[in-house]
Parts: C-alpha cells; sequence; structure tokens
C-alpha cells in the first residue's frame, strides 16, 4: 500500500488528537498528520493554499461529531460547499463516541462519509480503514 500523502484529524480533544497522531504514526502511512481543534479550522486549512500554490488536499480525514461552535455535521456541510479542488481525493470517517443510532444513519445517508467507527483510534482500525478505501 503506497503512502498517504496526508491525514486530517478534527477533534476538539488534545489528548485524543495526541493518541490518534501516535497510533497513525506507528503505521508510518502517511507523509504529514495536520491536526484541527474545530471544523472552523479544519475548513480554513482546506481553502488555504500551500507553499507549493496547491490546496492541501489531504487523502484522508478523521472527523468527530461532537464538538462546540461547528460540530461534525456542520463542518460536512460547509466543506459540501467547498471547490472540487479544494476537497481533492478525501474519504471522510466519522470517528466518535456517540452511540447514538440517528448519527449512524445520518452518516450513512452522505456521500461524503465513506465510514463509521468509535473511538479510540486502533492499529488493527486504522489498517482496516485503509485497506478498505485505499487499495
Amino acid at each position: 500500500m503506497k503512502k498517504l500523502n496526508c491525514i486530517l484529524l478534527i477533534d476538539d480533544d488534545e489528548a485524543t488528537n495526541y493518541y490518534n497522531q501516535i497510533i497513525i504514526g506507528k503505521l508510518n502511512c502517511t507523509d504529514k498528520i495536520v491536526v484541527k481543534e474545530s471544523g472552523f479550522e479544519a475548513l480554513e486549512y482546506l481553502k488555504s493554499k500551500e507553499e507549493d500554490g496547491n490546496y492541501p488536499c489531504p487523502d484522508l480525514i478523521f472527523l468527530d461529531i461532537n464538538m462546540p461552535a461547528m460540530n461534525g455535521w456542520e463542518f460536512l456541510e460547509q466543506y459540501k460547499k467547498l471547490e472540487a479542488t479544494q476537497r481533492g481525493r478525501i474519504v471522510v470517517v466519522m470517528l466518535t463516541t456517540s452511540l447514538n443510532p440517528a448519527d449512524q444513519e445520518m452518516a450513512s445517508r452522505l456521500n461524503e462519509i465513506q465510514d463509521f467507527v468509535n473511538k479510540p483510534l486502533g492499529i488493527e482500525l486504522v489498517q482496516n480503514i485503509l485497506s478498505k478505501h485505499f487499495k
């Protein structure tokens, strides 16, 4: 499996982000891990150009549902409005502690969401996501 260009973590919990970075780092599956602690920060990141003049276009986004100010669903509504070049080839995985069946049902209806998994990330879970979406 080829290495991903970038994985974007969107979660308001600093400890969760730290842990997820360790798990992803152990797998050595990406050149870059970017962490944003809010949906607003993540949207600004996706709309910003990098040094080479291109948009970041992460290959994979892990998105939390329950965040203050802009939750995961609100992020997705704004994400859909981005230009295609700003979204790139992104697989969105809802990574959540939500046990609400309505969340999983809503996720299954959105084209942008490729997977819905419960926290915490683990090595086997990340490997499964990578093999499922990046063959």
